[in-house]
């Protein structure tokens, strides 16, 4: 294999560039140029491919989103879209290819690997919603920006005595609910996979109103329905002053954590690696710290779980 190609898909997540820039210097380390594709697989198929040197990633680790550029590709999901693609890569002589990205890029991946392509995945997404890992790049970093602005929040709700809906990230998946929430000592936390009633929630919060308690965080999924309409009927049930946030794309961007910049930089590497080694079709991931490789299928084919020991211990913490 001599010549590789790099894309980011999807929605993007901070350490993103920090797995382009490996990517590009373990391949240049082992005398293989590297190619980064432009703007996922629309840029497969319309043809934004360009050589990349050591130094077009220098200086980028630290930095959130994706010097490569992101966008959504219909077209790549029928099968012309995808010959197309290939024949792109093949007139740029590019023998294998990195997909950096989540579920849907990875379906994409798999599509190219089907069609006879080498194709290594790269879990990022802030969600933490692909199987196969423990973590996905971009996850510690967003889970800390949620972090950060709960705390000011709370500081605001205990000022003024109100009850607070947090709305975060996570349409299939509540790990950013879940975590943020256990970490923030919320006194609810609503995620797709455990559904609640309204009616635990409100005499949750009643029961600790009688005891004197005068603010309460709630964490709200965005799978699970709109904080606006969870706040609406919670103060509508109880009569307690309730605020809504939604903190929407803020927690997509920013300056990648320490972790987020070493799992982007051991995931992207040991993804060209496997290329290297002549495998296709695989996804690298992170379990139990150590980084393993699985075939993508698998990992499509299993369903993300969140931990219940964890939404467990947030109940028992939350009384």
């Amino acid at each position: 294999m001599k010549r590789i190609g790099v894309l980011t898909s999807g929605g993007d997540s901070p350490g993103m560039n920090a797995a382009i820039r490996a990517v590009v210097r373990k391949a240049i380390y082992h005398d293989v140029e590297v190619y980064g594709i432009y703007y996922g697989y629309s840029g497969l198929i319309n043809n934004h491919i360009e050589k990349m040197e050591v130094g077009d990633v220098g200086d980028i680790i630290h930095r959130g989103g994706t010097m490569l550029y992101t966008a959504r590709c219909e077209e790549f999901k029928t099968k012309e879209g995808q010959q197309q693609a290939i024949e792109n890569l093949n007139k740029a002589g590019i023998d294998g290819l990195v997909v950096v990205g989540g579920d849907g890029s990875f379906h994409g991946a798999e599509a190219l690997t089907s069609l006879g392509y080498p194709t290594i995945g790269v879990p990022g997404t802030i969600d933490n919603d692909v199987p196969g890992t423990d973590f996905t790049i971009g996850f510690d970093t967003a889970l800390n920006t949620v972090i950060n602005a709960i705390d000011k929040i709370r500081d605001t709700a205990t000022s003024h005595e109100r009850t607070y809906v947090i709305e975060v990230m996570g349409r299939d998946a509540g790990d950013l609910a879940l975590w943020s929430g256990l970490a923030d000592g919320a006194e609810t936390i609503m995620i797709p996979e455990q559904p609640q009633e309204t009616e635990d929630i409100v005499e949750r919060l009643l029961r600790g109103h009688r005891r004197g308690k005068k603010h309460s965080i709630i964490i709200v999924a965005e799978g699970v329905g709109s904080g606006v309409d969870v706040a609406r009927e919670i103060q509508d049930e109880t009569g307690l002053e309730t605020r809504v946030t939604v903190l929407g794309h803020i927690q997509r961007g920013g300056s990648p954590t320490a972790f987020d910049r070493v799992l982007a930089s051991r995931l992207a590497s040991r993804a060209v690696e496997l290329l290297l080694e002549g495998e296709s079709g695989k996804m690298v991931g992170l379990v139990n710290n150590q980084v393993v490789h699985k075939p993508i299928q698998t990992a499509l084919e299993e369903k993300h779980k969140i931990d219940q020991n964890m939404y467990k211990l947030s109940q028992e913490l939350s009384i």
